[in-house]
Formats: C-alpha cells, structure tokens, sequence
C-alpha cells in the first residue's frame, strides 16, 4: 500500500507531473510544425527539380525510385517511394506553406492527400480541424461518405460553402444527416434486434456514435422519464448540444417511422421546453430515427408541428459512394 504523503508533497509532485505532461506536449506539436515544413520543403526541392529541364531529360521517371534508394541509405526510415510521392503530392496541393495547418499532423495530411476531388479534400481538412478529429475519426468519416451525406442534400452554393468551411452550426437543420451510418455497430442483415437492443448497442458504442452525430453533443441519459397525467413516457436517448444550447431528443425505430411516432416526438418536444429548458436554452430538437420513412407521409405529418422536430433514416452499412457521388454531381451541374 503506498503511503500516504503530506499535503505540501503531494501539491509538489502534482505540479512536476502537470509540467511534464505540457512539456511532451509542447514538444510533440513542435516536432509536428518541423516536419511539416520539411515536408514541404523537400516537395518544393523535387518538383523544382523536375521541372529544370536537363535534369527531368537525365533522370526522367526515374527520378524517384532513385530518390528514394539514396535517402533511406543515407537516412533510413522516412523516405520510402510511396511517402516520398506523398511529400511531393503535399507540396502540389499546398504549394503556399501559409495554407498548411500544423494543427494536423502528416498522417492527417496523408489520408487527406489520398482524396481525389479538392471540394471533398478541403471539407475533411476544415472538419478536421472544426471537430479535432484524431486520424482514426478522419479515416473513419472518409469511409462514411460524411461529405457525400452532407452535400447530397444542399444545392450548389451550399456544397461549395461546405467544402469551403466545413459543416457550420447555427440551426437545428445543419446538425442532420440523411442517412445516419451505423456501421460500428457491427450488425449483420437482416438483423432481428428490437428497439431496446439497438438502444443498447448505442449507448455501448457511445463513443462512436458521438462521432456520428457531430460536434457539440453531450449525452444526458437513455430512457429519460418523464411524466403527464400519472403516466409515464420514455424517450429513448436524450443529449444536451453545447453549441446550439437545446435538448436533443432522439426515439429510435426499429423500421419504419409513422406519423404516430412524430406526435410521439412533438409532445417530448412540447414537454422539454416546458419543464426541462431553464433560462438561456433554445428550443429543443426532436429527432426519430427510423429504418425507413415514407416521404410524403412525413410531409405530411410534420405539416404545420414544430421546424424543430425531423425524421431521418439510419442504415447499418456504409453508404455506396458512387450512388451519393452522382447525385452530388447532378446538384452541382444542374445548377
């Protein structure tokens, strides 16, 4: 058992541990800024390089295989073909080193080098920056489709804007997603669980599913209670957005949502707002999240409730790309 230590100790050893962790920070991020701009450096050295015209005749395509031989043998690690194409590719797209981020770190820069189309490209960078995705969360919004979701469902200046600044949050609709991919959850189809399991797994891969939501969420609990005329009523998951300050509501539904779930919904939404807000909270936001949802009879059910109040799909399976890609496209061009 560790002794205990006296007061005046145990503040001093708090204090070394605490100014050492902010050193390897500090030390950390500093090594990031450094190879980033010598990253860059080295990409501005080979592409001029190769745009001297007697060297590019002399070397040719063979320029670097031959780099990358002659600096690993000189340095070692760092310098294998592919990253060596990389350092290259970086420089190409940031060819002014002021519109690089050293709030990303090179293994950002590598999945994001790695995205063909520059709006797509400039939306994962801003994100990532918006949101501090680590390279783990970028690598797993990329193969999400966030961007193709998010743009799908916007006209042309709002795709652009997206690209340009990332998803802003100023109103309820700019925190949805058509569909919610649920991919985490690892379940197979068909899948037989009931509402309450698909409750459970979420809030099991809490962590996750935050990440799917979007910045701002904190979870508040699961099956909140709440009670009108000595009847109880549950709503399945309840957060708190720290951005927008309001309650978000979420019911679950194991396939498709009905007009009875938006009434459903509309009074959770009614009694938040009433009982639960306190001064200086917005208007609280219901979402149901269904299998399916049939969009006319949505239309009309949500006529004239509550523009606060949304019924949106959720799939358990990552969205076909080229699918959200041609539709992106159609919006684009037609417009």
């Amino acid at each position: 058992m560790q002794p205990t230590r006296p007061g005046a100790y145990s503040q001093l050893l708090d204090q070394i541990s605490a100014c050492f962790r902010e050193g390897q920070s500090a030390a950390a991020r500093a090594v990031n800024v450094q190879l980033l701009k010598t990253y860059w450096t080295i990409g501005q050295y080979i592409v001029e390089f190769e745009q001297g015209g007697d060297a590019k005749a002399q070397y040719g395509s063979k320029l670097m295989e031959t780099l990358s031989k002659d600096l690993s043998q000189l340095h070692g690690k760092g310098f294998s073909l592919s990253n060596l194409k990389r350092i290259r590719q970086f420089f190409l797209q940031y060819p002014n080193s002021a519109t690089v981020s050293h709030q990303l770190s090179w293994s950002h820069y590598v999945e994001l080098l790695k995205i063909e189309d520059e709006l797509e490209r400039s939306f994962y960078e801003k994100q990532s920056l918006l949101e501090n995705w680590s390279v783990r969360e970028l690598k797993r919004q990329k193969k999400a489709s966030l961007f193709l979701r998010l743009a799908s469902t916007r006209d042309k200046a709002g795709i652009l804007k997206l690209a340009k600044s990332g998803q802003q949050l100023h109103k309820a609709d700019d925190l949805m997603r058509e569909p919610y991919v649920l991919e985490f959850l690892q379940i197979p189809e068909p899948y037989h669980l009931s509402e309450t399991e698909l409750e459970k797994r979420l809030i099991e891969h809490l962590q996750h599913f935050l990440l799917e939501l979007g910045k701002g969420f904190a979870f508040i609990g699961r099956q909140y209670r709440i009670t009108l005329g000595n009847r109880h009523h549950y709503v399945d998951l309840v957060f708190y957005h720290r951005i927008l300050k309001c309650f978000v509501l979420i019911d679950l539904k194991r396939e498709e949502a009905g007009y009875q779930d938006v009434g459903q919904m509309n009074m959770y939404l009614g009694y938040f707002e009433a009982e639960e807000s306190t001064e200086g909270d917005n208007s609280p936001i219901g979402i149901v999240l269904a299998r399916e949802k049939d969009e006319l009879l949505i239309k009309y059910a949500l006529h004239g409730i509550s523009s606060q109040l949304f019924v949106n799909r959720y799939q358990l399976y990552l969205p076909n790309r080229e699918e959200l890609r041609a539709e992106v496209e159609r919006i684009y061009e037609e417009e």
